[in-house]
């Protein structure tokens, strides 16, 4: 039984030494040379006295930051990721939290890091890199470790400001990946392009596949979600046949007319996740690639990746929502009412996940942890933890999953309650609609819209009243020219907040 993903690339990179493993356009890896760079961190790591603890790793979004990522599990300790764009107090935070005492730099994360309180040890890229091998060392790690020994912590936005690190082991992943792969159908002719930056569980999608099957990825460069044309151009230049992005990404393309006049036509699976596809736009796209196939995939980091998938196998009824469909292989999911208990079918619970896919909580935070990583409501024979996502779905009437909204975007407002998923949902019915927020402003209590696309404010609002009630039409109503984004290309709802604060 396999206990470790280094497993994966120490099979394919003897079978499949030349073959491009990582890139970014410039850059290349081979599998033979992301084994032996790996394992020369690796070693030199440990000559250095590293043990079992967090390193953290400050670099450009390159394949050489990909081989530090496996360098630090062949030195059986576990990395931090972080982005030279990070604001430095984020950094600092990181750093604070997992308490690194070692990190891992490239020429431009060494300049960052001299503006920064580490008083750590610090390791260069380049200098790890050449470092020999040192076989004897690396094989007793290797027999000391364990399938739940940690592989990284990643860390994402807290409702409190305050980031929570998500703590992963060996057996989470390689559960995920292999069932992620096998509904998927990735395999050795499989070329990747990552969108996300390094630093989020999401990655996870593109680079374990790769050296699981000995497929590629290209690590598509930032600026070019800001030039639709020249992204496609990028997809089509390195044959891209299979994308995993969120679905702001994907309207990007489409909602600017690109896949008309430019589109990826090497392009044979499309998944998409972490936001609802807006219909019209979805339509393009099938229409566009209509032998490509789409998944919809839904999961929270807390449980690995994406926990859920449906793949589009039949054509949508008018104003349905995309399902989420169904857990993974060896995943389960509960939907939890108000009362503890299990809803039934067409109901709307919260998801509770269950399986190897939960991860081991967040890190050095106790108190959060057992808020969000409880005993299964269903039986308390025994300990079995289960991560409460916050999200809120239910089952249709042909079993599929649909995501509703999260918990905490269920507001009352006139005296109704009202999910604001339910508004958006409305205004991306309208064809000239490409993007649709709903954001809610409990000071003003006032429902607040912000959308993208051909109507003006005026011609939205008309569309809105011929579908929603009275108490749900929004009090603010705005359209830009574009949606502001997080890093990991998710709509950036504080954002939005803080545009309409400065309006008011």
């Amino acid at each position: 039984m396999q206990t470790n993903i280094l497993e994966y690339l120490e099979a394919t990179a003897p079978r499949l030494p030349q073959k491009i493993a990582y890139s970014d356009g410039k850059s290349d890896m081979s599998f033979e040379t992301l084994l032996r760079t790996s394992r020369a961190i690796g070693s030199s790591l440990l000559g250095s006295g590293a043990r079992r603890e967090p390193i953290a790793i400050l670099m450009e979004k390159t394949p050489y930051q990909i081989a530090a990522f496996y360098g630090v599990l062949y030195a059986g300790c576990f990395y931090v990721p972080m982005d030279l764009e990070m604001p430095a107090g984020r950094i600092e935070l990181i750093l604070q939290t997992v308490g690194a005492r070692r990190i891992i730099v490239d020429a431009k994360g060494e300049k960052t890091l001299q503006k920064l309180d580490f008083s750590g040890t610090v390791y260069s890229y380049d200098a790890l890199a050449q470092a020999e091998i040192n076989d004897a060392a690396l094989a007793l790690v290797r027999e000391k470790q364990i399938d739940t020994d940690p592989i990284y912590v990643v860390f994402t936005s807290g409702s409190t400001g305050i980031p929570k690190g998500v703590v992963a082991c060996h057996r989470s992943v390689i559960d995920y990946i292999e069932h992620l792969s096998d509904a998927l159908g990735f395999c050795e002719d499989t070329v990747f392009a990552n969108q996300t930056p390094l630093y989020f569980d999401a990655p996870l999608k593109e680079l374990i596949p790769v050296i699981k099957f000995g497929a590629t990825a290209y690590l598509v460069p930032k600026q070019y979600f800001l030039f639709p044309t020249r992204l496609c151009d990028f997809l089509n230049e390195h044959r891209v046949n299979t994308v995993c992005w969120v679905v702001s990404a994907l309207t990007m393309i489409s909602s600017l007319g690109v896949l008309a006049q430019n589109p990826p036509k090497y392009l044979t699976t499309v998944a998409f996740g972490s936001e609802v596809f807006p219909p019209a736009q979805y339509k393009l796209w099938r229409e566009a690639l209509p032998d490509a196939s789409f998944f919809n995939l839904y999961g929270p980091t807390e449980a690995t990746g994406m926990s859920c998938y449906w793949k589009a196998t039949r054509a949508l009824e008018d104003g349905e929502a995309i399902p989420i469909g169904r857990p993974f292989a060896n995943t389960d999911l509960l939907l939890i009412g108000e009362d503890g208990c299990e809803v039934a079918d067409g109901e709307r619970g919260e998801i509770y996940l269950r399986g190897t896919c939960v991860t081991m909580g967040y890190f050095n935070n106790p108190e959060r942890t057992g808020e969000a990583f409880v005993q299964n409501p269903l039986q308390s024979a025994y300990p079995e933890t289960v991560y409460r996502t916050g999200d809120i779905a239910y089952r249709n009437a042909r079993g599929e999953l649909v995501f509703v909204c999260r918990r905490d975007a269920q507001i009352k407002h006139m005296g109704h309650r009202i999910e604001l998923g339910e508004i958006e949902a409305a205004a991306q019915r309208d064809p000239q609609v490409s993007r649709a927020v709903c954001l809610y402003d409990g000071e003003d209590k006032k429902l607040l819209l912000f959308f993208t696309g051909e109507h003006g404010e005026a011609e939205l609002t008309a569309h809105l009243k011929n579908h929603l009630p009275r108490y749900m039409l929004p009090g603010f109503c705005q359209r830009l020219s574009a949606m502001p984004l997080t890093p990991n290309g998710k709509i950036d709802r504080k954002a939005l907040l803080r545009q309409y604060a400065k309006s008011k």
